[in-house]
């Protein structure tokens, strides 16, 4: 297996981590996402399930920096809030590290340059 493949408990372990994390920016976002609108696009696992990378994607994108740093401020509270909903399933809550997506921004960067 190469390294960068992630065995089924990271896939499976990244996919909770999204879909909790996704509830939280719904429920607690109003707070630190200031009217952008905010959507997680992917979650990597570390092998040894202590780091969560969380990859986002921000609209409009000139908000891009603010938000991140917005999201990276208020990190120790999503990764609390995080903890209370995978108690159950999880011994150790990932950190959670941000890192913004910026794939659509390209995409439309290389739309708008073959409009031209």
């Amino acid at each position: 297996m190469n390294q960068f493949q992630e065995t089924t408990r990271q896939q499976k372990i990244a996919s909770l981590i999204m879909k909790d994390v996704s509830d939280i920016f719904l429920k607690e976002g109003n707070n630190f996402l200031r009217g952008a609108m905010v959507s997680l696009t992917k979650v990597r696992v570390s092998p040894d399930l202590s780091l969560a990378k969380v990859y986002i994607s921000v609209f409009p994108f000139e908000k891009n920096p603010e938000i991140l740093k917005n999201v990276k401020d208020n990190a120790k509270m999503i990764r609390y809030e995080l903890g209370k909903k995978v108690r159950g399933q999880l011994r150790i809550v990932p950190e959670l590290v941000f890192y913004v997506d910026d794939s659509l921004e390209y995409v439309e960067n290389i739309d708008k340059l073959l409009a031209k």
